[in-house]
């Protein structure tokens, strides 16, 4: 046979099964997206859309390397040129594998997400369901693609060969990687210890370096806090470790506040307790537990009176304080004008300052006048026609 001829044909049979491969392959991964996004626009997230946007993705990329792999193995290629090819199908299947894993582990902490809502009234559970699920799910991802990268690498012989060079001053080696890995490791292990003990949960209103806020997200290397102005604090997961702080939602989010008034000593403590109580039944964000009222504190001048109330959250209980102050100071204004403070003592001083300047003024006149009569000689310099001198003239 022909020269010409033989190498035709070895052409033909190593294009048709790349190319059947390669138009299969094709026509998968469209197949497979257009289903993907099909199941996206219907809008119902049943479990089988949900399978679906979990495997399309990485199904239409490993599918169509399968397909080039059963074509390369029915091709006569030569293995100087077949293997490197197998090589890259390889890694691009555990690439697959990997972002299928990943993927399946964040459609399953959003399954959890849906089942434990946090827009309820007591969502403690639910909190403490996302927490969990959304850091061990982190840290679950991070390890996959950890180990997806270990593995891939490891199929280069010359890595294998770095690595086993490497094993033989593993101790300095690891030394050095646990130095350097130390921050990483560190917010690892806080990860999974607030996974598990859970200080903090998705939600919680935190007291942070003196920020008032809530957790708004959750890392495997960081928290973010929603502070009450819009503004974000990120704080390394170590520091809810190593650093004491308030959380204020840690077993229910329920809360006692207060109101405090500065008054007047005349002021009626049993209309106060009865206008307290009127404005608190009044108002929906009161979750009928505590509502009382005390005199805390007094000075010479005032009385102070706390208003203790209590609400379902911290947002209801900041509102309920702030109404509770403002209707009271209106009803204290409009019945009772005598209770608010007064500053009396300062008034009284300042007439009584006036009445004594007069008085002593009058004294002070006395005092000059008596002072004169007691030491003027009485007649002495008193200068009569008789006394005057007679004139030489006369």
């Amino acid at each position: 046979m022909h020269p010409a001829s033989n190498e035709g044909q070895s052409l033909v049979a190593i294009a048709w099964p790349a190319l059947a491969a390669l138009v299969l392959g094709v026509l998968v991964y469209k197949g497979l997206r257009r289903i993907e996004r099909s199941a996206e626009a219907t809008g119902v997230r049943s479990l089988r859309t949900r399978l679906i946007g979990v495997i399309a993705s990485p199904a239409a990329i490993a599918l169509p390397l399968l397909f080039l792999g059963v074509a390369l193995a029915a091709t006569p290629l030569p293995e100087e040129v077949s293997g490197p090819v197998r090589h890259a199908l390889g890694v691009g299947a555990i690439t697959c594998l990997a972002w299928l894993a990943v993927r399946a582990i964040g459609a399953f902490e959003r399954r959890i997400a849906r089942r434990h809502p946090l827009e309820v009234a007591d969502n403690l559970a639910a909190r403490r369901a996302q927490t969990q699920v959304h850091v061990i799910g982190g840290v679950a991802q991070g390890a996959v693609v950890l180990i997806g990268i270990a593995i891939a690498l490891m199929t280069f012989p010359q890595i294998r060969q770095i690595g086993a060079t490497l094993l033989a001053s593993a101790g300095i080696i690891g030394l050095v990687a646990g130095i350097a890995a130390k921050p990483v490791f560190g917010n690892l292990i806080a990860g999974l210890q607030i996974a598990i003990t859970q200080p903090i949960r998705f939600d919680d209103v935190v007291i942070v370096e003196g920020e008032w806020g809530r957790v708004e997200e959750i890392t495997s290397a960081y928290v973010v806090v929603r502070i009450w102005d819009e503004r974000r604090l990120v704080v390394p997961l170590q520091w809810f470790i190593e650093h004491p702080f308030e959380n204020w939602t840690r077993t229910t989010s329920q809360l006692l506040g207060t109101a405090f008034l500065w008054l007047d000593y005349r002021a009626p403590l049993a209309a106060i307790r009865d206008e307290l109580q009127r404005i608190c039944v009044a108002d929906e964000r009161w979750d009928g537990r505590v509502c009382v009222a005390q005199i805390t504190d007094t000075d010479r001048s005032a009385v102070q009176v706390r208003l203790l109330v209590s609400a379902r959250s911290s947002g209801d209980l900041f509102d309920l304080g702030c109404a509770v102050r403002e209707r009271m100071l209106a009803f204290l204004a409009a019945h009772h004008p005598e209770a608010l403070p007064l500053l009396r003592m300062d008034v009284a001083r300042s007439e009584v300052s006036r009445a004594d300047g007069q008085s002593h003024a009058r004294r002070a006149r006395a005092a000059v006048d008596a002072s004169t009569a007691t030491t003027t000689s009485p007649g002495a310099e008193d200068v009569t026609p008789a006394d005057r001198p007679v004139s030489s003239s006369q």
